[in-house]
């Protein structure tokens, strides 16, 4: 959700911040703009390219700082476009993040004789440094005081007209990183625009502030203490971050899950002993042993994630689990006793929502625990243990390769947690097998998408869909529908199939399709029951069955054959169609499936 792009060297800035705000289009965001102090600013409404027009050929400096918007307040027009300034362009900000007490400074602000042209709560922060730079030694003391008086998120990369070549960056809740490079000097909101100059990086932590030059950069805390820290090498490439000769991101990181999956379980499945091994548990084994119940929270496609998780574990290891909405956790006064873990899944690890109800979690004594995609994210370093996805960067906003690689770690945990206590080796033999076949079955629903190409587009008018699932595929239904919704813009509800009878059937007919997931497992025959009823009452309905199943697939309308596997390991197979099914039909519809309207990939403001 919105993006930054900063950098200081002796290269020309231009095309280094223009090419940046390309990298992170991914994101979502609404208009863009940027600044190089020897030549001023430039904003616009709508895509980069609209910027890359507006902005002169000869645009010429070493420095600047850049951004991407995603509308939170004011709507999305030029006056509202970061950069933002003061009242008389001498301080130059941008701003990713939320200030929850902007009225009151803004008020304070226009007591002093400062005015404002936008409708942000960003533009305060460039006033307020200003005025403190009237009474303070440095920029560097302006911004640390003006930070004090903030109440909010924020990612910040600030520029004064008059010390060119100097950026300074300050985080509280919203991420930001330093690229350490050969004589220049990066700040990005994630390592995505950054990465194909250089690999080394430093992730800041909330409270710090970085003053970075194209030779030097110094962190330190706002209570002034400095921050020694050593950059970190990136292990991506630019190639992975790029579509690969696909027409769409979510085209390329859905034909990846095969390798997505090898990759998460690598090195972390014991074939010959039935078990799974975690190296980024080790520290917590003993706690783990002895847990006596687990929160899995998350938001959005992860919580569906969570849902399946609490099958797993309560299945294979026995333990109690609950998930929770994240955004809902942490205002419920949740009850958090002795022996709880609370477990955060997400793909960035800076989801705003997640990140706070893990904190939650940890301010009342419970063991916390990270499930998440970026290395360095803010949940890897502030949980106690965790486990990485391994899954690479995933660009597009609807995310596929990254809820399959949570689903492959929270089998891995439940696995791991299940041998340490009931689970039996046979089991887990059984078990760690399924795991290993996953890839290629995944390869072999690849090699039959076809299918569902040729027949999304009968169902790319339909305005409703439900999507019906029982046990570990309710889940699976829920996030099949809001793949739907994301990219396609169809409505479409999720449900538990035993949940038919006291509600949704009333709302079917000739005009209102199910996704029915059935595959051969311990619910199979209710689920049939259950297409039976649609059937009954003229509903047409898209089923997705184990191979082989003619009996399911006589009484469908179309149909899609996953491979067997475990029962609990089903909706890594059975999402993947689904997946499919709406891109498909976005494809057909003709709308923009890598950044869907409204939405942003990183969600770090509430």
């Amino acid at each position: 959700m919105c993006g930054i792009i900063a950098y200081t060297g002796k290269r020309q800035a231009k095309e280094l911040l223009l090419d940046g705000l390309r990298a992170l289009e991914y994101r979502g965001y609404d208009s863009a703009g940027l600044y190089i102090p020897e030549s001023g600013m430039v904003k616009a409404v709508g895509p980069v390219a609209s910027l890359v027009a507006a902005v002169p050929h000869e645009f010429l400096g070493t420095s600047g700082i850049a951004h991407t918007r995603w509308a939170t307040h004011g709507a999305p027009k030029e006056a509202n476009a970061h950069p933002h300034t003061d009242d008389l362009k001498k301080v130059v900000i941008v701003h990713n993040g939320i200030i929850e007490n902007y009225k009151e400074l803004k008020e304070m602000l226009a007591h002093k004789g400062h005015t404002f042209v936008s409708e942000t709560d960003s533009e305060i922060v460039a006033n307020l440094i200003a005025e403190k730079r009237k009474t303070a030694k440095s920029l560097v003391d302006a911004v640390t005081e003006s930070l004090k008086e903030l109440r909010g998120t924020y990612g910040l990369a600030i520029m004064a007209a008059d010390e060119p070549g100097t950026i300074i960056a300050a985080r509280m809740g919203s991420p930001l990183v330093l690229g350490i490079g050969e004589s220049e000097n990066f700040i990005a909101s994630d390592p995505t625009p950054i990465m194909r100059h250089t690999k080394n990086v430093i992730y800041l932590n909330d409270g710090e502030i970085a003053i970075v030059t194209g030779t030097s950069y110094d962190i330190f805390t706002l209570a002034g203490a400095s921050v020694a820290r050593v950059p970190e090498a990136i292990d991506w490439t630019v190639e992975a971050a790029e579509k690969g000769g696909y027409e769409h991101y979510m085209e390329k990181e859905m034909m990846e899950i095969p390798e997505v999956i090898e990759n998460t379980m690598l090195g972390r499945v014991i074939l010959e002993e039935g078990r799974a091994k975690l190296g980024g548990l080790i520290d917590v084994a003993e706690k783990l042993k002895s847990a006596k119940r687990i929160i899995i929270v998350g938001c959005g496609t992860a919580y569906y994630a969570g849902l399946v998780g609490e099958y797993l574990i309560e299945s294979l290891a026995r333990v109690p689990v609950e998930v929770e909405l994240a955004s809902e956790f942490r205002y419920r006064n949740p009850v958090i006793e002795e022996g709880t873990i609370v477990l955060a899944v997400s793909q960035s690890g800076e989801t705003i929502d997640t990140l706070e109800a893990m904190r939650e979690g940890k301010r009342r004594g419970a063991l916390t625990l990270g499930i998440v995609n970026v290395v360095g994210s803010t949940i890897a370093r502030e949980s106690d243990a965790g486990v990485y996805n391994h899954a690479g960067p995933e660009i597009g906003v609807a995310s596929t390769k990254a809820f399959v690689s949570q689903l492959v770690v929270l089998a891995l945990f439940a696995l791991h947690l299940g041998r340490e206590r009931e689970m039996s080796e046979e089991d887990g033999h059984a078990f760690v097998k399924a795991l290993t076949e996953l890839p290629n079955h995944v390869r072999t629903i690849q090699s039959t998408r076809g299918l569902i190409e040729k027949i999304a587009p009968t169902y790319a008018t339909t305005r409703d869909f439900l999507y019906i699932g029982r046990k570990q595929n309710y889940p699976t239904a829920l996030e099949g529908a809001l793949k739907l919704k994301e990219i396609s813009y169809v409505h479409a509800e999720g449900y538990s199939a035993g949940e038919m009878k006291h509600g949704p059937l009333a709302m079917i007919d000739k005009d209102f399709p199910t996704v029915a997931i059935a595959p051969q497992d311990s619910v199979y025959e209710k689920m049939v029951s259950n297409i039976e009823e649609i059937k009954a009452r003229s509903g047409r309905v898209f089923a997705i069955l184990t191979e082989g199943d003619v009996y399911g697939a006589e009484r469908a309308d179309d149909a899609f054959f996953i491979p067997k596997t475990h029962e609990y390991l089903s909706p890594i197979l059975a999402v993947i169609p689904l997946q499919f099914f709406a891109y498909y039909i976005s494809l057909a519809k003709g709308l923009p499936i890598d950044k869907p309207r409204n939405l942003a990939k990183s969600v770090t403001v509430e």
